[in-house]
């Protein structure tokens, strides 16, 4: 494979990729969960913001998943696979509506720091594929936070 990003740069840039893809499906499973679950005076509007959320990010990890195998590794698909490299934390019983924006807060600064750890390792190797992933990862991210915390004041 010569794509001009030497075989190291793609299994680092890959591996940081494949925690970014456990720590979204993690997220997206988690968001599906609460569109499921949620209760109380907000629900209509939680039940749907809820359902755009988890539609997003199904296809953001499909993205996600076949750049890393466009970078000659394979993507992590099990659930076993996902718990061990995702850092998105699972939730301790039932949560109420409130407790459910602020575990998606939570999860959505995660998948932030993730992605933002990737940056400098694909920015060095002139890896504009992965950069621009990146950049629309944080994008979606830190708008879907700033909107959930909105929902707080």
């Amino acid at each position: 494979m010569d794509i001009g990003i030497n075989k190291n740069d793609r299994q680092q840039i890959a591996e940081g990729m494949s925690h970014l893809l456990a720590d979204s499906y993690t997220l997206f499973l988690k968001t599906h969960n609460y569109h499921w679950n949620v209760t109380g005076p907000m629900f209509r509007t939680l039940h749907l913001m809820f359902e755009e959320q988890y539609t997003e990010l199904f296809t953001a990890v499909d993205l996600i998943a076949e750049r890393i195998r466009s970078l000659g590794s394979q993507a992590p698909g099990s659930y076993k696979q996902f718990s061990q490299l995702s850092r998105v934390a699972d939730d301790e019983g039932q949560l109420d509506a409130e407790g459910m924006i602020k575990s998606l807060i939570k999860a959505h600064e995660t998948v932030i720091r993730t992605a933002r750890e990737i940056f400098p390792q694909a920015e060095s190797v002139n890896d504009q594929v992965s950069l621009d992933l990146l950049t629309q990862r944080l994008d979606t991210h830190e708008k879907t936070a700033w909107m959930l915390r909105s929902l707080l004041e």
